[in-house]
């Protein structure tokens, strides 16, 4: 008895010792992202566990813009960023310690993400669609984010001079909308989960989306040449994503109509998953559903596109295209 006692004990040391072992051999991995539902794959991939199953351990970091989370990349201070393209990043891999290793987020019609919206009182002195914008006092993170590059794009749409518009870079998505509610700017570009809010509060009106306007590339999936070293690192961090992409795809965006996912028993666990990450409830992360390639596809030829804007205006540096900021040993190009 004693001794089948002791075999027991044994096996169950031994299970609990290869699970340790499978603990310590896990991959770890830092990635930054925003509380956006842009971000959709990622928070899915954390809490089914994809990462997990591919061997990752992963923390995520959350940051209130876009640039702080190219720049904490190229520090160290994360291993991947996740988020939508901006001058500054694209400066930093045209020097060469940021590649693009994948798509995320796209504006896209149909699919609520970015919007332009009006404070209550230039909204009521005429400021009624985007292309009213010019001569407007227009509130975003940073000079040569991408809502800066959207607000451009719109420019270019309806035949406004860019500089004739005021930006006002508050450096925050909070800050920006801020200065929306109380009136000194008369207009800004949001995130509708930064903007719902103020809407239901009567603080801001609604004038259109950017993917309906001006469908582009928005997001990446971007790592330091440093983390690039670590192959086996990089692929199990993109497969797990791509596992991720194509759920979100196939059970959110395949089944929303007008702009709004479904709440039921297949798209409701996922919604939750959102909801959880972006700090909003379901009722409201239905609207707000963010469209991304299923095979986690980059538009290329947008991102191209997107440099040579930004180098024109004097955002970005020149010298560079995207053939030379995307590692394409990664890379699944549209």
């Amino acid at each position: 008895m004693i001794g089948i006692v002791r075999l027991a004990l044994a096996g169950l040391m031994a299970i609990t010792a290869m699970g340790t072992a499978r603990a310590e051999d896990a991959l770890k991995a830092r990635i930054g992202v925003l509380r956006l539902s842009s971000s959709a794959p990622v928070f899915i991939a954390q809490d089914k566990g994809y990462f997990r199953e591919a061997g990752l351990e992963v923390e995520l970091k959350f940051f209130d813009a876009a640039q702080p989370i190219a720049v904490a990349t190229t520090s160290g201070d994360i291993d991947f960023g996740v988020t939508a393209f901006t001058a500054g990043l694209y400066n930093l891999a045209g020097k060469g310690v940021l590649k693009v290793i994948g798509g995320m987020s796209r504006e896209k019609a149909g699919y609520p993400l970015i919007g332009y919206f009006a404070s209550n009182n230039a909204y009521a002195s005429g400021l009624k669609t985007p292309k009213d914008l010019a001569g407007k006092r227009v509130a975003m993170t940073q000079v040569g984010s991408s809502f800066h590059y959207s607000l451009g794009l719109l420019a270019d749409k309806y035949g406004f001079k860019l500089a004739d518009v005021k930006i006002v870079p508050l450096q925050s998505l909070s800050n920006a909308a801020a200065a929306l509610k109380g009136e000194t700017v008369d207009a800004a570009l949001l995130p509708i989960s930064t903007a719902r809010k103020l809407m239901d509060d009567g603080g801001a009106k609604f004038l259109g989306w950017v993917g309906d306007e001006t469908p582009w590339q928005l997001g990446a999936v971007f790592a330091s040449p440093k983390t690039l070293t670590n192959k086996v690192l990089v692929t199990k961090l993109l497969g797990a994503l791509a596992k991720a992409d194509r759920e979100y795809h196939d059970v959110i965006l395949a089944a929303m109509k007008d702009g709004v996912a479904p709440i039921n028993d297949k798209t409701k666990p996922l919604l939750e998953i959102i909801a959880k990450y972006t700090n909003l409830p379901v009722e409201q992360v239905v609207g707000n559903c963010a469209y991304i390639d299923p095979d986690g596809k980059l538009d290329v030829k947008n991102v191209d596109n997107q440099i040579k804007w930004l180098q024109e205006q004097g955002f970005a540096d020149k010298g560079f295209d995207a053939n030379a900021i995307i590692a394409k040993a990664f890379v699944k190009a549209d």
